[in-house]
């Protein structure tokens, strides 16, 4: 079986900074989208929660054989998260270390993992996740 190609687009989101929050992913190939609340987080605790929701959402639907085999294409328009995840940056924040290292270790279980920075208006998807499930929560906070 050839490597199989899948691309997920990501977004995190808080209303405040901390705020209620939530992941919102779309994978192209399915055609789907998803999304989580995150209860009260920060803006980049988000982002990266999306990226932990990504992989083990993909991992999920298509099983760990096929993901073995399969190279994920996590497109964020998250820059900061990007640079990090691709070892531009340093992590500067302790609170997303436990992230970072999460990501890390799902990386495993994939044949390749390339982080891809987009503009807003290519994660228009995603972004529309996020606030879908932020609404669905207006009240609860």
């Amino acid at each position: 079986m050839e490597n199989s190609k899948i691309t997920i687009y990501c977004d995190g989101g808080s209303r405040g900074n901390p705020g209620p929050a939530a992941s919102g992913i779309y994978i192209s190939q399915f055609k789907k989208g998803y999304s989580k609340f995150l209860g009260k987080t920060t803006n980049n605790e988000a982002e990266y929660q999306s990226v932990i929701f990504a992989l083990k959402k993909i991992k999920h639907l298509i099983g760990g054989e096929k993901a073995e085999k399969s190279e994920i294409e996590i497109k964020t328009d998250s820059e900061l998260i990007v640079k990090q995840l691709n070892g531009e940056y340093k992590i500067k924040e302790k609170t997303l270390v436990p992230f970072f290292i999460e990501i890390w270790n799902l990386k495993q279980d994939f044949s390749r993992v390339n982080f891809i920075h987009i503009s807003r208006e290519e994660n228009e998807e995603a972004d529309r996740m996020v606030n879908k499930e932020l609404d669905s929560q207006n009240g609860l906070f």
